[in-house]
């Protein structure tokens, strides 16, 4: 007989408990921020905050401590030792520099580890600078990616529940257009008090306001969905001191993708239950119509989260030091983005709209494709 994780019958209030989640998600944000706010804002790594890495292997074990005290007489700012296998061989090293300095690294490292190594043979294997001009410029294009991404899914959102690619798209447009003359006006001007993160803040803050004017539910709920996640996973991550780098920001982007999913998984159910009851005379709330969906996808979306989060916490247990943080970072977000598939994204469309507004964009919908078209297996 086959195991059943969820029962067909199985019929959970998920909007009855909508206030007892939203309390819960209001804390967890609150948390993170507060983690964001008392670090003195994100952490950076040196692909960001700019510095150098350094890899170096040694024949034989050596400890951390025995390390950085070998390294104790070399300016290194902010040294972080960091193992990247279980044999104690080989190490990273990450630290501060500046544009112009440690001209001679390389010949002061070795001279140092041989002396401090000498009856053990060390190398270095890796040696990477990355200035902080060029690191303060990766940093702003990494958060562009995230808001691009989250942009472009509003509109997809948008077309595709709403059937309202025009209006999607003229917002699109203007978000670009606010963050490209923010940022030409800082360039030209040289606004010290710009920001490109505050930049991007103000546009998606302007993005959810003109979807909830537009009645674009379904991208308002998406949105604030991915927001919740991201903000969420960012807090946590500084809560446990980790630092935000390229493998972090690849982590994000790949949350932002599964999370929508989940998202979109739900929002189908959603949209094919209307399409069975917009004939009835006595139509169900949309909160019924939630809780039905919610339901009936929920067994899917567990399996989905326990089968990805079994392969991530494989790669954090086992992967190595090196690949830690974007394994964590999956971790919290897979967990995060499932619960807000449910109990953010899905009551957005019951706090701002009824049954007889989304059944309407149902009916215009039909112009273009068939009901069920978009069938969840």
């Amino acid at each position: 007989m086959p195991i059943q994780l969820i029962k067909p019958t199985v019929n959970i209030d998920f909007v009855g408990y909508r206030k007892i989640a939203y309390i819960l998600t209001s804390l967890v944000m609150l948390i993170g921020i507060f983690a964001i706010v008392m670090n003195k804002g994100l952490s950076y790594g040196v692909d960001f905050a700019g510095g150098v890495m350094v890899q170096i292997e040694f024949k034989n074990p050596v400890s951390d401590d025995e390390v950085k005290s070998a390294l104790k007489d070399i300016e290194m700012p902010g040294l972080i030792v960091q193992k990247i296998d279980d044999d104690n061989n080989h190490y990273l090293l990450r630290f501060s520099a500046s544009e112009s300095g440690h001209k001679n690294l390389r010949q002061d490292l070795n001279k140092t580890l041989q002396e401090s190594f000498s009856d053990n043979q060390v190398e270095i294997t890796r040696l990477e600078m990355v200035g902080p001009k060029v690191g303060s410029e990766l940093r702003d294009m990494a958060v562009e990616a995230v808001f691009y991404s989250i942009l472009l899914i509003t509109v997809y959102i948008s077309g595709r529940f709403e059937h309202n690619w025009f209006t999607a798209a003229g917002i699109a447009v203007l978000l670009w257009g606010i963050i490209f003359i923010l940022d030409f006006l800082s360039t030209q001007f040289n606004i010290v008090f710009f920001n490109k993160m505050y930049a991007i803040c103000f546009a998606l803050v302007v993005t959810l306001i003109l979807s909830w004017k537009a009645k674009l539910n379904y991208s308002l709920g998406a949105l604030l969905s991915l927001i919740h996640d991201v903000l969420v996973t960012l807090g946590l991550l500084t809560l446990f001191g980790k630092e935000i780098d390229l493998n972090v920001i690849a982590a994000l982007l790949t949350l932002v993708g599964y999370s929508l999913n989940d998202t979109i998984i739900v929002y189908d159910r959603i949209r094919e239950n209307i399409s069975l009851i917009q004939k009835q005379d006595k139509k169900p709330s949309i909160g019924e119509v939630i809780n039905l969906s919610a339901n009936q996808t929920l067994a899917r979306t567990l399996m989905t989260s326990l089968t990805t989060l079994a392969a991530c916490l494989s790669l954090y247990l086992l992967g190595g030091s090196v690949i830690n943080d974007f394994a964590l970072t999956m971790l919290i977000g897979i967990i995060v983005g499932s619960y807000s598939s449910i109990f953010v994204a899905s009551p957005i469309l019951m706090a701002f709209g009824d049954i007889d507004l989304y059944v309407s964009q149902q009916t215009k919908g039909e112009e273009i494709e068939k009901p069920g078209a978009h069938g969840v297996v």
